[in-house]
């Protein structure tokens, strides 16, 4: 009878701990849908048989995710942490990321909060960690909102692989943080890596961000974003038309400044400029850097509790290079409502404009090299059509749900 004791104890024990462990498991998603409309849509690279379409939208607001984050206390305040996100398109219910199952995030690390948080795996970098609450997305949605094409990564799409991830803690308003993601490259410490550096300072109403981004690629320009192996592997950062041309450069570098002011609860100003850079390699189809320019700024108005609008204006102008003597420039217009009809639900509207105009670089699928006029590219969430002309409409009313 003692022995049954000794052994009912121990698996009431076991089981308590289990019990434990588990609570220190969140569960946590996003599940966001919407009816949108985009003009003359064609293909990357291309400039013709444009047509207009009007679909079901997955994650125009935030993208649609489940995860899990956990935390265990270890001691002396710190404590280990980990999360694993899950992407999907909530009007199919596939995968966001082919072949990969917590292709949002994916991180294990530690915690304290004299000493800061270092984190290993699949994760955003500091530079869009420390930019992002000043970052235009964070009012006019990803889809209308993000800078033409999103190449200074302000949006929410990209996340970086084999990455080793330091945030300080925060002391007097000042939060620094840097990372370096390892290629993995035989022979090379460099190739195919990326690296960051982002710093952030908050005073009262008012605050400010700043970083940097290099993103070596592993095959000296031997291939597009995304196709090679390399730390920032699968499909990233974004390839749109505005930067289809310069795709399989050698390294991309991005410097970025944001920052906001909040003159009342019900209304705030953001600006952002950004300067990004695509660096030619022995393989690139492109021979000369090629830089982009970007400004934006973003009104927040809230007049009532559950009503927030914003209005946004962006100007992006490329450098002239590879033979381009009439460079590319982006104006873009874009417009968001969200109604918020509880703490995890809402409903949303959101209207984007741009206008393009002078010529781009572009190298098509097999490799020939030419100068296009540019063309306008606005609501797409993965930057796979832009518009036939120099110009693009694009809106959408969705709703999300948080939980």
């Amino acid at each position: 009878m003692r022995k049954r004791a000794v052994a009912l104890a121990a698996v009431t024990a076991t089981a308590s701990n289990i019990v434990m462990a588990q609570s220190a498991v969140t569960l946590y998603g996003i599940v966001d849908a919407g009816i949108g409309y985009q003009s003359s849509q064609t293909s990357l690279g291309s400039t013709a048989g444009g047509r207009s379409s009007f679909k079901m939208l997955n994650g125009v607001w935030a993208g649609s995710r489940f995860g899990m984050t956990g935390k265990e206390d270890l001691g002396a305040e710190t404590a280990a942490i980990f999360t694993l996100e899950s992407g999907f398109n909530s009007t199919t219910g596939a995968v966001a990321y082919s072949g990969t199952m917590f292709g949002k995030q994916s991180f294990i690390g530690v915690t304290n909060p004299h000493y800061g948080t270092l984190t290993f795996g699949r994760q955003y970098t500091p530079y869009y960690t420390l930019l992002f609450p000043y970052a235009p997305t964070k009012w006019l949605g990803g889809y209308a909102g993000a800078h033409p094409g999103d190449i200074d990564s302000l949006d929410t799409l990209y996340r970086v692989n084999n990455q080793i991830v330091y945030i300080s803690p925060t002391y007097r308003g000042l939060t620094i943080g840097g990372s370096y993601a390892i290629g993995g490259v035989p022979g090379s410490f460099d190739r195919g890596s990326t690296y960051n550096a982002a710093v952030q300072y908050t005073n009262g109403t008012f605050g400010i961000a700043a970083g940097f981004q290099r993103i070596n690629n592993s095959t000296l320009g031997g291939g597009a974003w995304g196709s090679e192996s390399t730390a920032n592997t699968p499909g990233e950062p974004a390839v749109s038309a505005i930067n289809y041309g310069y795709r399989n450069a050698q390294a991309q570098q991005r410097v970025a400044v944001d920052g906001a002011w909040v003159f009342s609860p019900s209304f705030d100003v953001s600006l952002s400029y950004s300067n990004v850079q695509y660096v030619p390699g022995i393989n690139s189809g492109f021979k000369d850097e090629a830089i982009f320019n970007t400004v934006g700024g973003v009104v927040h108005w809230k007049p009532s509790v559950t009503l927030d609008i914003a209005g946004g204006y962006s100007y992006t102008s490329a450098s002239k290079a590879n033979g381009i003597s009439n460079s590319a420039r982006y104006h873009q217009f874009s417009m968001a409502q969200y109604y918020a009809v509880s703490k995890r639900t809402g409903f949303y509207f959101v209207e984007g404009y741009q206008r393009a105009l002078g010529q781009t670089f572009n190298v098509n699928a097999s490799g020939t090299t030419g100068i296009i006029r540019a063309s306008a590219s606005v609501g797409d969430g993965m930057n796979n059509a832009p518009s036939s002309s120099a110009s693009q409409f694009f809106a959408a009313l969705g709703i999300i749900q948080k939980f």
